[in-house]
């Protein structure tokens, strides 16, 4: 069964799953939905058209789900998810999405948002992702599995994030980060492969160095460098676009975008040279 603390406040119409955890002070409205095994330790609120998902687990003064800081705003019974397995931290702030947005903030499995995080409006995070302490977002920005954000980062309306992407801590990111992209600085530019990130997932060295060769391609200096970025694109499309991450990279850059792309310094890159 399901647990409700005494002072806790549980709107009349919220569903609680079998064996959550609702615990003092908390405040849950009356469209949530607390999945089987979640829980929201004290002071926690959550509002508005809101699930989290099962096993889910939110810590003191989490907001999930209340409205976003948009002027434009009226109110609209737009929705926000949380989801299953995924930790959100001390103070972190999720709010729910708008209608000249995707209508949906969304927070997907397994993931930890560190504490003080600020998830905004029409936001889509993926599976897996790990965002560290103080982490900012615009609203609209999307963020792919398995990437890392680093503490104190701010990224601004509309970026998209790769998957496995690495965003370095107090980086300013402007625009797009290639999938296994490490980005670095303020203002963000792009260093290297996320060399680390690909190794825990066990990737072997000989496709790590066929990604090294891409990311030189595209970015770095050699026999390409004095290429538009344009003609960069195609010959890698032509030589390597068959193996699955290369054309994911392409798919990426090819993708609208309404921040465009971020680039390497006009410097080697030694952030991935060990792979």
């Amino acid at each position: 069964m399901s647990f409700i603390h005494p002072a806790a406040i549980v709107a009349d119409g919220a569903t609680i799953g079998e064996g959550a955890r609702i615990g003092p002070w908390c405040s849950v409205g009356p469209n949530v939905t607390i999945g089987a095994g979640a829980e929201l330790v004290s002071h926690v609120v959550v509002d508005g058209h809101t699930k989290v998902g099962e096993g889910a687990k939110l810590w003191p003064f989490a907001s999930v789900g209340l409205a976003p800081q948009d002027l434009k705003y009226k109110g609209e019974p737009t929705r926000c998810e949380i989801g299953a397995r995924t930790h959100v931290r001390e103070h972190v702030t999720v709010h729910r999405g708008t209608v000249t947005g995707t209508g949906i903030t969304r927070v997907g499995a397994d993931c930890l948002l560190m504490a003080v995080v600020h998830v905004a409006h029409d936001c889509d995070i993926g599976h897996g992702v790990i965002v560290a302490n103080n982490v900012v977002m615009g609203g609209h920005v999307s963020i792919g599995d398995s990437a890392v954000i680093g503490g104190a980062a701010a990224l601004h309306q509309f970026v998209r994030i790769g998957r496995g992407a690495m965003v370095g801590g107090v980086s300013g990111v402007e625009a797009d980060v290639i999938p296994f992209g490490t980005v670095l600085g303020n203002r963000a530019h792009l260093a290297g492969l996320n060399v680390i990130g690909l190794r825990r997932r066990g990737m072997e060295k000989s496709r790590l160095h066929m990604l090294r060769a891409v990311f030189r391609a595209l970015f770095g200096h050699g026999h390409s460098h004095g290429a538009v970025f344009v003609e960069r694109l195609a010959a890698v499309r032509a030589d390597y676009g068959s193996d699955p991450m290369v054309a994911e990279i392409l798919a990426f850059i090819d993708a609208p975008s309404k921040r465009g792309l971020i680039r390497a310094q006009l410097q080697d890159h030694g952030s991935d040279a060990d792979a």
